[in-house]
């Protein structure tokens, strides 16, 4: 993935396969009409599409802003775009107005572009492609605003159950019919538009996958950090090789080591600082060439759901967990699965 643009902080990523879609788009207008004006109107309009897209999912994340939930980056895909939200809105009424926003913006977009058709100015700049334009902005408003996950609509409907209903329940609700949708959407796919049954199967693993992140986010929920850290593990001095960190890695089952100076954390040695300190600096060098600054320190009595989407965030498989500077433990996405599981089995036995 690369990076095309940034604003407030949100960076906005394009994924390798968006191109598969451009590239079909303009090899299907080429093939259809013979024209390479043709092909490259196809084009223009995808990408202007998905300017319309990257507004939508910015429509989220300045919504999610103002309730204090920062926005990690948005991708775009073939099927549409992506915001990744650091976590889930604890108030219902949040998670209302932040999935109500995205399709808001394609509604904007359309009543902006209505009026802009309205003016004769409108007749020399290819009305047509506007007035195409306007109705997919519309179909986009109306389709995310389907009851089903991961459509907004299905977020609306989750945050509407959650004012009467257990957030646990409301999930479960708005998923099951997230799949009945998903079963409508392949039974018509078959029949009719292949296609359909593609966005069937998305329906239904975001219906899976929503239910099972309402689960997990039930089950660390109201615990500490300091339930579910390593409180037995190796570290390593700045002063150690990076020999000496390899035979560690060799010898235990811990893959990333809190480097400690006098007590105190100074940098944490990840598997791949540490294979790429070896390929670059020898395995002569010091660990403390190689370490890297943990993006966070975490707190034991730190809620356990924060931390776990802070972990996720960072893109490691460990955070250090600090008290006052000292070293009291580590937070593993291992550790974490291992606790849920302990969990799981103690409210079954």
């Amino acid at each position: 993935m690369f990076q095309i643009a940034s604003f407030r902080g949100i960076r906005v990523y394009i994924h390798p396969t968006f191109w598969l879609l451009v590239l079909w788009v303009g090899l299907s207008d080429f093939l259809r009409y013979r024209s390479l004006s043709a092909a490259l109107g196809g084009v223009l309009f995808v990408l202007v599409l998905f300017v319309c897209v990257v507004l939508h999912e910015f429509g989220h994340a300045l919504t999610a802003q103002r309730y204090g939930i920062r926005t990690q980056d948005i991708t775009l895909y073939p099927i549409g775009g992506v915001a990744r939200l650091e976590r889930i809105p604890e108030q219902p009424v949040q998670e209302l107005w932040i999935a109500l926003a995205g399709p808001a913006v394609n509604g904007l977009i359309a009543l902006v572009l209505w009026l802009f058709l309205r003016l004769p100015l409108s007749q020399l700049s290819h009305p047509s492609f506007w007035a195409r334009l306007l109705s997919v902005n519309l179909l986009l408003a109306a389709f995310n605003l389907l009851p089903a996950f991961p459509m907004d609509g299905g977020r609306v409907l989750r945050a509407l159950l959650a004012l009467k209903l257990e957030y646990l329940r409301a999930t479960s609700i708005a998923a099951q019919l997230a799949k009945a949708f998903a079963f409508l959407f392949g039974v018509i796919g078959l029949f009719s538009n292949p296609f359909l049954v593609f966005i069937a199967f998305f329906v239904w693993e975001g219906a899976e996958e929503e239910a099972a992140m309402a689960r997990q986010r039930l089950s660390l929920s109201g615990l500490p950090v300091s339930q579910a850290m390593l409180t037995r593990y190796d570290v390593l001095q700045p002063q150690n090789t990076l020999k000496e960190a390899a035979q560690l890695l060799l010898a235990s089952s811990q893959v990333d080591f809190p480097v400690v100076e006098n007590g105190h954390l100074v940098g944490l040695l990840t598997r791949e600082a540490l294979l790429r300190g070896l390929n670059q600096l020898g395995e002569e060098a010091p660990v403390g060439e190689s370490m890297i600054a943990p993006p966070v320190e975490l707190q034991p009595q730190q809620r356990l759901d924060e931390a776990f989407a802070l972990l996720q965030q960072s893109g490691l498989r460990t955070l250090p967990v600090t008290d006052q500077g000292e070293l009291v433990g580590l937070l593993t996405l291992e550790n974490i699965g291992e606790f849920l599981l302990i969990r799981a089995a103690h409210h079954t036995a």
